[in-house]
């Protein structure tokens, strides 16, 4: 199954409430987001989806079948931090 378990709060941060996510879509936000930035902007679920390239990303995935994987890239804009 591809079923993560995403800490809205980074549990390297403390954070300790977990919720399943899709496996492409947890390794999207942590190759977009540094811990900080999801700490600080990005710790709901309406935050990330308000994202730009999460919006978009979740518009792209949601036409693949449940089983659908493929490798995530860091994004450019986590690269410049």
């Amino acid at each position: 199954m591809n079923i993560d378990r995403h800490h809205l709060i980074p549990k390297s941060l403390k954070g300790k409430e977990q919720f399943p996510i899709h496996k492409i879509c947890h390794r999207k936000i942590h190759a977009t987001f540094s811990e900080k930035e999801l700490l600080r902007s990005y710790h709901t679920w309406g935050a990330l989806q308000a994202d730009a390239d999460i919006g978009s990303f979740i518009g792209w995935v949601a036409n693949k079948p449940p089983e659908f994987y493929t490798r995530t890239f860091t994004s450019n804009k986590k690269k410049q931090r």
